[in-house]
């Protein structure tokens, strides 16, 4: 696939800055109490748990982007490995899941302006208030590579600022004993949290998509990746222990993190809370507007989607189109859908999507050693286990998400067989 039509503009912190908030959203403003509901306080540790899992995922593909500097990510690695057809379906998973993301995170900073000013998450005005929203931050994708990424890296230092005042508030909060002693919990509900909780955990394969923009990507985005999850895992635990010290009620408080500041501090805390969960929802918001149509782009490039989506501006090199159909169908799914549902699906959708990829990796191991790129540590191991990881974590997913991505996935075939029709009758 040619990558001509891009800039390479996106430098290594560039890269970190799409991990991050790939990675960092709405998911530790909205999960804790969901968390604390199905674990209680061993939810912290769940936290872990999860880190850990879903690191072999993400490590197998830092092992992937070493072998690809192209615009795509999963795509170009499932293309090679298995064909069109396997590249297509796996990319459209990963598409759907960022896709619902964008629908689910909408909701949660929707939910969070509601606290400034409750009617902005009530009836009519809830619905001009997501379409608000994601308005803005389609506009600001639009102004091009360069000011979006500027825009990104502003967002991240906003976001994660707030977030370490409240960790380090919070140190002085916490209760060791509560992070002990908990109640036995059964397997299954402990399969249910993570399912919940791997939703903090996606979103990283953003930073793959825009290899093509990138500088050095075949060295610059397994740093990334590796660095971004191990900030990410120790953030998820410190704000879910304060969280549990300091909320007896955690499960059922709706702003969980805003409300554990108000504990601390007053009201100046949950402010200031409050306003970073719209920046950091926001910032995840805008790294999905970025990226994910850059896949459909990829695929309509391969020919394996409508040409449409390929089509890019003269100046700026935008996917405009791609852009426009993302935000267009996820602003309607926002509408119609609840935060838990769209998150559930989001994270399934993914899941399905990395097995995919990951067996593309134990394909084509041999070919990226044969390159002379770094590799991971025992041979296939890793990958095998990640592979064991998402079956695992897949079939905790309750019946209707299953029916409602197989219906994403039909749809998605629809359009690859538009794709290669309109492509097989250029041809001729």
């Amino acid at each position: 696939m040619s990558s001509s039509n891009f800039k390479r503009t996106i430098t290594k912190l560039g890269i970190a800055v799409l991990a991050i908030n790939g990675l960092i959203g709405a998911g530790i403003f909205a999960l804790p109490a969901g968390a604390a509901e199905l674990s209680g306080n061993l939810s912290p540790w769940m936290f872990i748990v999860c880190a850990l899992l879903m690191s072999l995922v993400i490590l197998s593909f830092a092992q992937l982007s070493a072998g690809f500097d192209k615009t795509g990510g999963p795509v170009l690695y499932t293309q090679k490995a298995f064909g069109s057809h396997v590249s297509f379906q796996t990319t459209w998973l990963l598409y759907i899941g960022r896709l619902t993301a964008l629908a689910a995170n909408s909701n949660a900073l929707v939910l969070y302006l509601g606290f400034i000013y409750p009617p902005f998450n009530e009836g009519f005005l809830k619905i001009i208030s997501l379409v608000c929203v994601l308005s803005m931050l389609t506009a600001i994708n639009l102004l091009g590579v360069r000011k979006t990424m500027l825009v990104l890296k502003s967002i991240t230092m906003l976001k994660i600022l707030p977030l370490i005042l409240f960790i380090a508030v919070g140190f002085f909060h916490l209760e060791p004993e509560k992070l002990i002693l908990f109640e036995p919990m059964p397997f299954s509900q402990m399969e249910a949290t993570l399912l919940l909780l791997v939703y903090a955990f996606i979103g990283f394969e953003g930073a793959l998509v825009p290899a093509g923009e990138s500088e050095n990507p075949t060295k610059n985005i397994a740093k990334a990746l590796v660095l971004t999850l191990i900030t990410t895992a120790v953030l998820y635990f410190c704000i879910q222990a304060i969280a549990v010290s300091v909320l007896p009620n955690l499960a059922s408080t709706e702003a969980p993190i805003a409300a554990a500041a108000s504990t601390m501090t007053g009201d100046i805390g949950a402010v200031i809370i409050t306003v970073a969960a719209i920046i950091s929802i926001a910032g995840n918001l805008s790294t999905v507007i970025f990226t994910a149509p850059r896949m459909t782009y990829a695929l309509a490039e391969q020919g394996n989607f409508p040409s449409w989506f390929a089509k890019v501006t003269s100046e700026e090199k935008i996917p405009r189109n791609a852009i426009l159909f993302l935000v267009i169908v996820a602003g309607f799914l926002a509408i119609t859908g609840s935060f838990i549902w769209l998150a559930i699906v989001s994270s399934l959708a993914r899941l399905i999507g990395y097995f995919i990829a990951i067996a593309a990796l134990v394909k084509l191991q041999p070919e990226l050693r044969s390159k002379g790129q770094w590799r991971l540590p025992l041979g296939l191991v890793i990958p095998l286990s990640a592979l064991c990881v998402c079956l695992w974590l897949s079939i905790q997913a309750s019946v209707n998400s299953w029916l409602m991505t197989a219906l994403f996935m039909i749809a998605g075939s629809g359009l690859y067989f538009l794709g290669r029709h309109k492509k097989t009758e250029t041809s001729h």
